[in-house]
C-alpha cells in the first residue's frame, strides 16, 4: 500500500488527552520526581513489543514487567529523549512506522501523542525539534527525506527531501549513520552503499555531510582515509567532549562483495578521529589507532559520560577477518588515548547481550549504565565506572531483557 506523506498522516493522527489505564506506568514508588526509565522487551520466541517501566534508582532495587508498565504497539522500538520528552520511535521493517512521545506526569509515564509516520533509520534531537530521516536504498530513486517535529507543539514544522547520490559523488548512496547538533548546524556521518545488501566499493574511507538547520542545505562533505566510515547502521559514531571538539569513531567493518561472497574488506583500523571544535575537518594531527592499542578490538557503539571517557562496547577481530560475535565493554579516553576492557561484569558465556543503544550517564565524566540481559534470563542493570574501568550490578529487571535505559525530571 503506498504510505502518505507523514505530514498528512500527522494532522490526522496525533491525539492528545488523558491516558488509560495501559497508557500510564506506575513504576516503582508514586513520588513526584525524576525517573530513569527502562525499556524491557518480554521473554518469548519472536513479535513481541517493549514495555516501559520506571524507576527511582538503577544502583538498587527491582522493576518487573509483570502486571506493570507501558506496553509499546509493534516491535523495534528506538527512543529519544529530549526537551523534557521521551519518544519511542516503531521502525516498520519498510511498512509506516510511528512515533509515540511521553513526559513526566506526578511520577508516572503520561502519553503525549501517538501518530503514524514513515519509517525512519536516523533521528536526533536538534534544538527544539526532532529531526528524523527516511532513507533510501535504491540507486533508482536515491532519495532521502527528512522531517522536523517540533518538541513543543508536537507538530511537523518542515519536511524536505535531498538527493543521496550527491554525498558522495561516487556513484553510491550515501547512508546516514546518524544525526548530530553540532552549534547551529547537523552533522551527518554516512556510510556508501550500491542498494539493500549494503555493499560498498569505498571500505577505507569517512564522510561527515554537514547542512544548515533548520534548511537542512548540504554545505559540505569532509572526508578520512585513515579509517572506514563513521559510525554503524542506526548508531551514533559522533561525541561531542566539554570543549567543543568531537570524536568519532569507526568500526571498520565496511562490507563488500567479492566473487559471490560478501565479506569485511576494510584494511584500515578502527580508530577514532577528531573535528576540532569550530571546525568543518577531520584533524589530521589526531589518530587514534584503536586496534592497534588495544591488541585487535574495533568500537561498535559508544556512550558519552564526561570528562573525555566513553563507555564503549567492542569486538574482537579473529583471524579469518570477521569479528567476534561476543561484546567486550571497555573504557575509552580520547585525549589520554586508552582503551581499558571493563572487570566486574559476568562472564562472557553467561552474557546473552548488552544494550547497544539508549545507554544513560549522567555525565558526570565516569558513570554509565548499561542493561546486561544473562542467558539465566535475569537481566540487570550494571554501573560503570570509567574512571577506574570497573563494573559494579545495579537494578534488577524482571520479565524481559532490557532494550534502553532514559531519564526523566
Amino acid at each position: 500500500m503506498k504510505t502518505k506523506s507523514l505530514f498528512s498522516l500527522l494532522a490526522a493522527a496525533i491525539l492528545f488527552g488523558s491516558c488509560s489505564k495501559s497508557e500510564s506506568s506506575s513504576g516503582e514508588g508514586t513520588d513526584g520526581g525524576s525517573k530513569y526509565i527502562v525499556a524491557v522487551t518480554p521473554i518469548a520466541s519472536t513479535g513481541v513489543a517493549d514495555y516501559l517501566v520506571t524507576a527511582n534508582s538503577l544502583d538498587e532495587g527491582t522493576v518487573s514487567i509483570l502486571g506493570n508498565g507501558i506496553e509499546q504497539d509493534g516491535t523495534y522500538r528506538y527512543y529519544l529523549t529530549t526537551n523534557n520528552k521521551f519518544f519511542s520511535f516503531l521502525y516498520g521493517q519498510g511498512n509506516p512506522g510511528a512515533v509515540t512521545a511521553y513526559n513526566l506526569t506526578e511520577g508516572k509515564l503520561k502519553k503525549l501523542t501517538n501518530f503514524q509516520s514513515e519509517t525512519v533509520a536516523a533521528f536526533a534531537a536538534v534544538k527544539e525539534d526532532v529531526l528524523m530521516t527516511k532513507m533510501s536504498r535504491n540507486l533508482a530513486t536515491p532519495t532521502h527525506t527528512w522531517y522536523r517535529v517540533n518538541t513543543n507543539s508536537l507538530s511537523i514544522v518542515g519536511e524536505g527531501s535531498l538527493n543521496a547520490l550527491e554525498l558522495a559523488n561516487n556513484g553510491e548512496i550515501g547512508y546516514f549513520s546518524w544525526l548530530t547538533q553540532v552549534g547551529n548546524k547537523v552533522y551527518a556521518p554516512f556510510f556508501c552503499i550500491q542498494g539493500s545488501s549494503f555493499t560498498t566499493a569505498y571500505p577505507n574511507k569517512a564522510w561527515v555531510a554537514v547542512f544548515s538547520y533548520p534548511e537542512m542545505k548540504l554545505e559540505k562533505v569532509f572526508t578520512d582515509e585513515r579509517t572506514s566510515y563513521v559510525g554503524q547502521y542506526f548508531t551514533n559514531g559522533l561525541g561531542t567532549v566539554e570543549n567543543g571538539d568531537i570524536y568519532a569513531f569507526s568500526a571498520a567493518n565496511a562490507t563488500s562483495k567479492v566473487g559471490d561472497v560478501t565479506k569485511i574488506t576494510s584494511t584500515n583500523p578502527s580508530a577514532i578521529l577528531r573535528i576540532a571544535s569550530g571546525t568543518t575537518e577531520f584533524d589530521k594531527n589526531y589518530f587514534f589507532n584503536v586496534a592497534e592499542i588495544s591488541g585487535g578490538y574495533n568500537i561498535v557503539n559508544w556512550t558519552y559520560v564526561g570528562g573525555n571517557n566513553f563507555i564503549v562496547s567492542s569486538k574482537k577481530k579473529q583471524s579469518d577477518g570477521t569479528y567476534s560475535a561476543a561484546t567486550t565493554i571497555a573504557a575509552v579516553n580520547v585525549v589520554d588515548k586508552t582503551f581499558k576492557i571493563v572487570s566486574g561484569l559476568p562472564k562472557v558465556d553467561e552474557v546473552k547481550s548488552f544494550t547497544q543503544r539508549n545507554n544513560y550517564s549522567k555525565k558526570d565524566g565516569k558513570t554509565g549504565y548499561i542493561g546486561v540481559n544473562l542467558t539465566s534470563g535475569e537481566s540487570y542493570v550494571y554501573k560503570i565506572d570509567a574512571a577506574t574501568a570497573t563494573a559494579t550490578k545495579g537494578l534488577k529487571v524482571e520479565g524481559g531483557a532490557i532494550t534502553a535505559i532514559e531519564h526523566l525530571d
